[in-house]
């Protein structure tokens, strides 16, 4: 599919079509297309539950309050993120370069996240976020719908996958085929609303 028939195609869908499977070359093709996906520094900080038993299934769906794409869909998969990559072993994200430029960043790396814990944070949900949009945008490529999904209970989804304590979920995303299609987009705001030049006044 052309990039942006995907990008006006992809919709939160809400009900999936539970005998439609995700061919595996498929699942390995758009997890392949988010490892591609870009995070500050390279530190792929990125982390992917994928929800396979249908009895795991059942506890996440009762952990994001019922909703039927958790059971219904393909694929569920669990976005979440190491906080703490930055400083775990940082020298492999630049494992292909010289050994001087390497030093380098991972001098830059440890100065720029070291005791900011908000940061570390923030970074490990924007990292979260550009991976999910890959994700979504990948499945629709491949003939496949989504749904990004932020209800759920955080607590008792980390303690479902067994979650590090220094680790955080972004979202839940559900991927399969719709058994029924989105609703209306609820009205989108104009660029003339939300696109400003150098500043907002």
């Amino acid at each position: 599919m052309e990039l942006f028939t995907a990008i006006q195609q992809r919709r939160a869908v809400k009900h999936f079509d539970t005998n439609a499977a995700m061919e595996p070359q498929h699942f390995t093709q758009m997890m392949e297309a988010v490892l591609l996906s870009p995070t500050s520094y390279n530190i792929q900080h990125w982390r992917f539950v994928r929800i396979s038993d249908v009895g795991m299934r059942e506890q996440v769906k009762q952990a994001a309050w019922g909703q039927a794409q958790v059971s219904e869909a393909a694929e569920l998969i669990i976005l979440c993120a190491d906080t703490q990559a930055w400083a775990n072993s940082p020298e492999r994200y630049w494992s292909a370069v010289d050994a001087k430029t390497q030093s380098l960043l991972v001098g830059m790396l440890g100065n720029f996240y070291q005791g900011k814990v908000e940061l570390q944070r923030d970074e490990a949900m924007r990292s979260c976020g550009m991976a999910a949009q890959t994700l979504m945008l990948a499945a629709k490529g491949l003939g496949y719908d989504s749904c990004p999904m932020i209800g759920f209970d955080a607590e008792q989804l980390a303690e479902l996958i067994k979650l590090p304590s220094d680790h955080v979920i972004g979202m839940i995303i559900a991927v399969g085929k719709a058994a029924k299609p989105a609703g209306i987009r609820g009205g989108q705001l104009g660029l003339s609303d939300v696109l400003m030049v150098n500043s907002f006044r």
